[in-house]
């Protein structure tokens, strides 16, 4: 099991930015698919924006397309989520995410997922 940990978190305001890291354990190729879910209190797990680390093809859900970007740092382990302009309704617990499935990163659905960083919570306010 590879262990994740997530950092990066915090509080800002409507249109800034943050940046969340990924580290994880072992070395990233074992692990094809990572990426981040976040989940707002109430609402379902939902995915954000997830890497296939073997090629860097990446892959963004349509609510962050053009604001977050993803990617990866193969001889850190690391994974980066750069969220640039900021709204409120992206405040939630983000959480990083890895399988070895190929097929992970097509369904993106949580229950897929082996590996899971403990959360870090971004709030964004208006």
């Amino acid at each position: 099991q590879v262990q994740l940990v997530e950092s990066g978190g915090g509080s800002v305001q409507a249109g800034g930015s943050l940046r969340l890291s990924c580290a994880a354990s072992s070395y990233t190729y074992s692990r094809k698919c990572m990426g981040w879910f976040r989940q707002a209190p109430g609402k379902q797990r939902e995915m954000v924006a997830f890497i296939y680390t073997n090629a860097g093809s990446t892959y963004y859900a349509d609510s962050v397309k053009g604001r977050f970007t993803i990617s990866q740092d193969i001889a850190k382990n690391t994974v980066y989520l750069q969220m640039n302009s900021l709204k409120s309704e992206d405040t939630a617990m983000y959480y990083c995410a890895a399988d070895a499935k190929i097929s992970s990163c097509v369904t993106f659905s949580p229950a897929e997922f082996a590996d899971w960083g403990q959360g870090t919570q971004v709030t964004v306010s208006s």
